[in-house]
């Protein structure tokens, strides 16, 4: 639950290097925030749980994805391994795949932490009703174009759950 300091609810998008899914998810995720009337009162990030990637820019195909779907906000991207404090800082981790999730649940550092870890294709009503190790993100990185598609599309029908998710985690 967000403090209720006015601090603003946090989410984090995590995948492997944080250059195709995670940063995808950040970048839809914040604009639909936006549109929802929510950005002053949320703020997203992303992160990998690999410290390969850490500083360069989002995959060519993913941006190209963004791009194609009229979002500017990416072009900056860094890719950023995951802080050790965003286990204080985040209200709600959104992972790509359950290989993330396992991971995060290893390094979760309470039972409390462990909860706010979810799978992000979990919001996506098609796929909520499957079983967890079915919910995963494959990786785009190792295929083609088209792989990036599948993977704009997982996110953009799981952005509405998680959206309708924080208005309901903000509403007293």
């Amino acid at each position: 639950m967000p403090s209720t300091d006015h601090t603003p609810y946090r989410i984090m998008t995590v995948c492997t290097g944080n250059i195709c899914r995670s940063p995808m998810a950040h970048y839809v995720l914040e604009q639909a925030l936006k549109d929802a009337g929510l950005a002053a009162a949320t703020e997203v990030t992303s992160s990998g749980v690999s410290d390969e990637e850490a500083g360069n820019p989002m995959d060519r195909r993913a941006s190209a994805e963004l791009d194609r779907l009229g979002y500017s906000n990416h072009h900056d991207h860094q890719a950023q391994p995951f802080p050790d404090l965003a286990w204080e800082n985040t209200d709600l981790f959104l992972v790509a795949d359950l290989n993330h999730l396992r991971t995060l649940r290893r390094w979760a550092p309470t039972p409390e932490h462990r909860e706010r870890l979810h799978l992000l294709r979990s919001f996506d009503p098609a796929s909520a009703e499957l079983p967890e190790d079915q919910q995963g993100m494959a990786d785009p990185w190792y295929g083609d174009d088209s792989d990036f598609v599948i993977t704009r599309d997982q996110v953009l029908a799981s952005v509405p759950g998680v959206v309708d998710h924080v208005r309901a985690q903000l509403t007293p």
